[in-house]
């Protein structure tokens, strides 16, 4: 089959300035995104320029939402032309700076986690009246090729009219752009005249460059266009067999992608969690991507599954081919699939690999796989996470490759992540978002075309030195390989010499590289930043030592973190090694820490807060206070009672209500919806502990407490116990619990009620909505009046800062403060959520 070959890269970038009104205060004149894209290596700085036009000092932030590979090398504030630089040290030695800071009662910055794909950078500073502030962030990421597209998303959110808006991407590539075009989530005809796009056969330049008159939603309001996604698109010309090597300064990286090659049949066993835990949702969500992976198995396939609880079973007794029939005996049993019981991961995967141990009739060229999705820890069988590695790798042996997936934030994923790099996979987080399901198919694409195995990228030892990972399991169609090293003589020709196998036959692939003339592409070229290919073999240096350390016995961590750090150091990068110190001026007396946070950091979610908040003491109670005309929140608040996200506008909520006075609380009706649920406090606590949900069609009542849940339906009651996972479904209303963690209730094209019970530092009930957008114009109640009544006004009062907004809600006006506060909801990052905070009394 005729495949095209493009280049797949992901460099997400939004920015997002917290400065609202028709004529704010703090005023956004000048925003810049500048990317440079040079052979895969991405550069890119967002520089933000912002005027105190009020009469007193007003607090101005900067929010940068950056890809979770890149890193930061650089961030700035200029106040006044005065620069407080941001320094790089080795994280420990950073963190004591933040601690004294701490004592002194300043303030911390924040990186954390925003969701799968990005992170979020946060800083804030007071300004003086008439001051000017410039904030400038550098990031830098290796972009890697996946599922064959090249793809560059920019997210851009200013939230006001900016006089000097200029996005610029500029893009060189030696091997020829094959194809360019960009795409938007909100261009306009208006906005699509701002827009320029100039190319030839190896460079590009995007500018888009809209006045504020284009900017505009209507010539009437002050309300900006600006919000959504900025797309370019491209793939790379492909001719040498040997892959292209490029060399600039005496750094050489060779990229390797191999097209249109037969592909590896697949042995394939899915080892699928069906413990308790898996109830609801997830277990719905892990069906459905399953039925969509059996309609991608290749005929030439053999498959099998391994479902596991505290008992592990077998589909069937060894692995069948993927035809029509065995396909749709196996959909037929992923149908079947549901959750109860503990987990026994142990087993699961022993099971598997003697599966594949005693498989017969299998194609001589193939490659075989084991892909685990599991969404806890061990709790059945072996439970010991070092014995389990110890007993997975030893049954592997190198023979198979081992691919783990963790459904939600309950799983360590460091147990994971070091047992799928010890047995040549990789480790994923399946975030529990409506997408689960795509996420699990699009995991399940890379890898589902191997079209190469045992590969060796050769290279003149005495020539060559710092040499990158150049043995490599596995080849995918669609993705790439990357190999830098520094040449350490001065060459003429640098040879390379590529092993592999292909599904029918022994490879031997060989290319010399005139280093003179490969330089030369290199110079003169406006596109280039600096020394662009020794800092790409530095981002992947330290990336697989990263990685390395993950696997590595303990004895040999300590030395690969040392070499880890010291590139680190020396090349400016913010990794979970360094830390970033970012000054402020001396009268505010506040500091700044910037840590990398990872994916790990989500482990244990109700609790665990990420970057630089992680040192904080759970339950502490927030200090505030004035420094220079703003108000420094130091500590993350405490849980809200509800966490209301609104699409019109797209903000976050968070809401306390006093309904001490009352005995029960009318929280929200919906009579399109047929929906009303009511909530009580508890004694002794301002949250609230019970929630009745009633629905007109069908007609059933829902009693959830701290205790249990009551399903009442036709004068019949059914009790639901959170010391077990169970579904229900009552004429088309699905009713689920997931064992000691929530409570759900769903309709088809209606909202999602969600309950997650909380028990630290207290137990109560956190309420939240999913599919808000169904909810209808006549939703009233404490709760529903946000989602119809909502709206955001300008302060005409000048003195108002940027982390204060006036919200209108049913005709009452309420000064609202953004804050942090702790998450309670089962789908978010489970870091501290920023959000309008709000008090009711209803």
């Amino acid at each position: 089959m005729e495949q095209r070959t493009l280049l797949a890269l992901l460099v997400f970038s939004s920015l997002i300035v917290l400065a609202e009104a028709q004529k704010p205060a703090i005023e956004i004149y000048s925003l810049h995104v500048d990317c440079k894209v040079t052979s895969r290596f991405a550069h890119t700085v967002i520089t933000s320029r912002i005027v105190n036009r009020a009469n007193e000092s007003r607090e101005a932030t900067f929010e940068v939402e950056l890809p979770r590979t890149a890193f930061i090398t650089n961030f700035s504030m200029s106040i006044d032309g005065k620069v407080y630089p941001g320094v790089i040290k080795e994280k420990a030695a950073a963190q004591k700076e933040y601690d004294t800071a701490v004592s002194r009662g300043q303030s911390a910055g924040l990186v954390k986690i925003r969701d799968r794909k990005l992170e979020l950078f946060h800083v804030s500073v007071s300004i003086a009246a008439a001051s000017k502030v410039t904030f400038e962030l550098t990031y830098e990421e290796l972009l890697k090729r996946q599922l064959g597209k090249f793809e560059l998303l920019i997210k851009v959110r200013p939230k006001q009219l900016v006089k000097h808006y200029q996005m610029d991407v500029h893009i060189f590539e030696p091997q020829g752009i094959r194809f360019l075009e960009t795409d938007s989530t909100f261009m306009t005809n208006e906005l699509t005249e701002a827009l320029t796009k100039v190319q030839n056969e190896t460079k590009a330049r995007i500018l888009f460059k809209p006045t504020i008159d284009q900017q505009k939603v209507n010539p009437e309001l002050d309300e900006t266009l600006l919000n959504g996604d900025f797309v370019v698109r491209y793939d790379v010309k492909r001719e040498a067999t040997a892959g292209d090597i490029q060399i600039v300064n005496g750094y050489f990286v060779h990229y390797f992608a191999p097209s249109e090659m037969p592909v590896f049949p697949k042995n394939v066993i899915f080892v699928i969690d069906r413990s308790g835990s898996m109830a609801g949702r997830k277990i719905e969500q892990t069906r459905d991507a399953l039925l969509k992976i059996l309609q991608d198995l290749r005929p030439e396939d053999h498959f099998s599954f391994i479902t596991f609880s505290n008992r592990v079973e077998e589909w069937k007794s060894s692995l069948l081919p993927a035809t029509e029939e065995n396909v749709a005996s196996a959909a037929a049993f992923v149908q079947t699939l549901f959750a109860r019981g503990g987990t026994d991961i142990n087993g699961a995967l022993l099971t598997a690999v003697g599966a594949l141990d005693k498989a017969e009739n299998l194609p001589e060229r193939s490659v075989s796989m084991v892909i685990l999705l599991t969404d806890g820890q061990p709790t059945s069988g072996e439970t010991n996470v070092e014995e389990i590695q110890e007993n997975i790798q030893k049954a592997i042996n190198g023979k198979y490759a081992l691919f783990c997936l963790g459904f939600g934030f309950d799983v360590s994923y460091k147990f994971l992540e070091k047992m799928a790099l010890s047995n040549g996979g990789i480790a994923r987080r399946i975030y529990e978002n409506a997408d689960a399901a795509l996420q699990l198919q699009g995991f399940y694409q890379e890898v589902a075309t191997p079209i190469l195995m045992k590969i060796e990228m050769q290279y003149p030892e005495n020539a060559i030195e710092g040499l990158t990972k150049n043995n490599f399991t596995l080849f995918f169609e669609g993705s790439e390989i990357v190999v830098s090293g520094k040449i350490r003589n001065e060459l003429d020709l640098l040879p390379v010499e590529i092993k592999a196998q292909s599904h029918t036959s022994d490879l031997t692939l060989k290319e010399e590289a005139n280093v003179k003339e490969k330089e030369q592409i290199f110079q003169d070229q406006r596109y280039i930043f600096g020394n662009f290919i020794e800092r790409l073999w530095a981002y992947l240096t330290i990336q697989q030592l990263l990685e390395k350390v993950i696997s590595a016995p303990e004895e040999d961590q300590k030395a690969l973190e040392a070499q880890a750090l010291e590139l680190s150091l020396q090349y400016s990068f913010v990794t979970p090694l360094t830390s970033m110190v970012v000054t402020k001026p001396a009268d505010q007396q506040q500091g700044e820490l910037a840590n990398k946070p990872t994916e790990a950091d989500n482990e244990k979610p109700s609790n665990r807060l990420v970057g630089a908040y992680s040192r904080m003491r759970t339950g502490s109670a927030p200090v505030s206070r004035l420094m220079g005309g703003a108000r420094v929140q130091t500590l993350v608040e405490e849980h809200p009672q509800f966490l209301l996200e609104l699409a019109k506008p797209s903000e976050t909520i968070c809401l306390n209500i006093d309904g001490k006075l009352q005995p029960s609380v009318h929280l929200l009706s919906d009579p399109e919806q047929g929906l009303t649920v009511m909530g009580k406090l508890g004694d002794g606590t301002n949250q609230f502990v019970e929630f009745r949900i009633n629905y007109v069609n069908p007609p059933v009542q829902i009693h959830v407490s701290t205790d249990g849940i009551v399903v009442s339906h036709n004068n019949e009651n059914t009790r639901l116990p959170w010391t077990e996972s169970a579904t229900s479904t009552i004429q088309g209303l699905r009713v689920s619990v997931e064992k000691e963690r929530s409570f759900t209730a769903s309709l088809p094209d209606t909202v999602t009620v969600k309950i997650s019970l909380v028990k630290f530092p207290d137990v109560f009930l956190g309420l939240y909505f999913l599919d808000t957008n169904h909810f209808s114009d006549k939703v009233s109640g404490a709760l529903g009046q946000f989602y119809s009544k909502a709206q955001f006004r300008d302060n005409s009062n000048s003195n108002q800062r940027a982390d204060e907004r006036l919200l209108m809600v049913s005709g009452s006006e309420h000064k609202v403060s953004r804050m942090y506060k702790k998450d309670y909801r089962l789908e978010s990052a489970r870091g501290p959520v920023s959000c309008w905070s709000i008090d009711l009394t209803p």
